[in-house]
């Protein structure tokens, strides 16, 4: 599907409202309002599957979305790093390796941009890794309480956040052979910009 210069979309507005809601969902983790804090960030989780389905559904993809959308989850996932290290919830190993990771993949986008391109074509595992790490964090937040239910919440919530982490990681690696191969087969004219997409996460 083309890629089109559209602002105003269903998509876009799903994807701008789940960026305003991140500072509001990280004074609600430091302020320990969990309950209220594991429901936003739920309904972030689904509007970021709404917002891919509906682009689709109504052909409207736009260049402005394909940035919203990984804006917005690296933002509720530093937030999310955060609070929950701020709390004592997650180690700082776990903290320090997704870092590593933005930090890496930073260095491959300053590689790409080099080379004329704007960016990467998202890849499938970036977003099953984004997903995970979602996911996990609303889980990890509930088995910070007592009771066997938040046991198993916790339980269940560091399986997807090490799931997550070691997916993260392994799209980094495919990131890294994409923009490897796209500089060698097509090398840009001289002065021209390439479109792209920016890596998700």
């Amino acid at each position: 599907m083309e890629t089109r210069d559209r602002i105003f979309t269903v998509p876009n507005a799903l994807s701008l409202a789940r960026l305003l809601g991140v500072p509001l969902f990280f004074w609600l983790v430091l302020a320990e309002n969990d309950g209220w804090a594991i429901g936003l960030l739920v309904l972030a989780g689904l509007s970021d599957w709404a917002d891919g389905k509906l682009a689709r559904a109504l052909n409207q993809t736009s260049r402005l979305g394909t940035l919203l959308d990984p804006a917005a989850d690296r933002l509720y996932i530093l937030a999310t790093l955060v609070g929950l290290t701020v709390r004592g919830i997650i180690p700082w190993w776990l903290v320090a390796g997704l870092a590593a990771r933005e930090v890496y993949m930073g260095l491959v986008l300053v590689v790409v941009k080099r080379h004329g391109w704007t960016g990467l074509p998202v890849h499938l595992v970036g977003k099953a890794a984004t997903m995970c790490l979602l996911y996990s964090f609303p889980l990890l937040l509930w088995g910070d309480h007592d009771g066997a239910a938040a046991t198993a919440a916790r339980v269940v919530g560091w399986a997807w956040a090490l799931w997550g982490t070691a997916l993260y990681w392994w799209a980094a690696v495919l990131y890294t052979q994409q923009a490897r191969q796209l500089i060698r087969a097509l090398p840009p004219r001289a002065g021209a910009e390439n479109e792209g997409v920016a890596p998700a996460p």
